[in-house]
């Protein structure tokens, strides 16, 4: 996949000698959160702990709202996010004094995934997703035949991510538009391997879940374009893919990705020197992991973020949101500091 062509190296400096010093001198960094953020935090750290082997990063997997849980509660110095902190998770940080730096790092594509021999399910519309995800549709919408007519009359069966997932948050803002409410009478789980391996191994499986773990098992696995019914998004159904991220067209169903950062964390040599590490290193790796990268003018504002140490969400607290710009909020918040 090809990489944004950007000499971060300038930012970088600038942002230590705003916010930090950049120096190595041992400790520890505690991660967790996202599976779905998981494989760039893990290529990211791995790479880190070759540059400065004594700074131990842990990275952990309890989902988006697991994470978000330990990092409020103040025992995590960094969550992975697969959506914007919601309004509850930021309660309960401001109540623990948990200063955050909010940090987009990537976009993904969720997507509509289906066995390899199912003939009759070529596309999808979001009115039959939500068709088949509303919570009224639990226990009534069980067959195939009932999402489009001419599909056959099998029986349906439905897989997703877990609820303390971020993936979960934002396709059930996207589809059902309530963020956490859909039936529950599916397969779900934290762990995306599991989804893949569940809807690879049966024919009447229809699934959700990150575009990485369908791009790394695409002979497994058959991906349905969405038509979101909007021609200004693109005409007819769109597949996923690292071009109809980039030009908008996959939509609702394209959606940035996250870490954040304890301002208090920040105090420790270690963890400033691993953060310093991601910016200037961390976006490189994004295409190589399997995820789109970011608009090219997006990173140095977001790393202009970090070094002036600005504190919050772009999002305001309010989770997921479906359809925005990282680029043009990031552009937004520099008109509002008069920059």
């Amino acid at each position: 996949m090809q990489q944004p062509s950007l000499n971060l190296s300038t930012w970088i400096l600038g942002a230590c000698a705003i916010a930090i010093a950049c120096e190595k001198g041992g400790g520890t960094v505690s991660v967790d959160g996202s599976s779905t953020v998981f494989p760039i935090m893990k290529a990211v750290a791995s790479e880190f702990q070759k540059f400065e082997p004594t700074i131990k990063v842990g990275v952990a997997v309890s989902g988006t709202g697991g994470g978000f849980a330990k990092f409020c509660a103040g025992t995590t110095d960094i969550s992975n996010a697969s959506r914007p902190i919601g309004p509850g998770e930021a309660e309960l940080c401001a109540k623990n004094g948990v200063e955050y730096v909010e940090l987009p790092v990537a976009y993904d594509a969720l997507s509509i995934l289906v066995h390899p021999k199912n003939d009759w399910a070529n596309d999808i519309t979001t009115d039959e997703l939500a068709k088949i995800w509303d919570p009224a549709a639990q226990g009534t919408v069980t067959n195939w035949s009932q999402i489009r007519a001419g599909w056959p009359d099998k029986p349906l069966h439905l897989y997703g991510a877990g609820t303390d997932s971020g993936t979960y948050d934002y396709f059930t803002e996207a589809i059902v538009h309530k963020e956490h409410s859909s039936r529950s009478d599916y397969t779900s789980s934290e762990d995306d391997d599991a989804l893949v391996k569940g809807v690879a191994g049966d024919e009447l499986a229809l699934g959700f879940f990150g575009y990485l773990y369908y791009a790394a098992n695409e002979e497994k696995l058959k991906a349905l374009p969405v038509d979101d019914g909007n021609p200004e998004n693109g005409a007819g159904p769109i597949a996923p893919a690292p071009e109809t991220v980039r030009d908008g067209t996959y939509q609702p169903l394209s959606r940035p990705l996250f870490i954040y950062v304890a301002k208090a964390s920040l105090a420790r040599p270690g963890v400033d020197t691993f953060v310093n590490f991601y910016l200037e290193k961390g976006w490189k790796m994004v295409g190589n992991v399997g995820y789109m990268p970011l608009p090219i003018d997006a990173y140095p504002m977001a790393i202009e973020r970090f070094g002036a140490g600005r504190t919050g969400s772009l999002f305001h607290g309010r989770g997921s949101q479906v359809g925005v710009s990282i680029a043009e909020l990031l552009r937004m918040e520099k008109r509002e500091q008069g920059e």
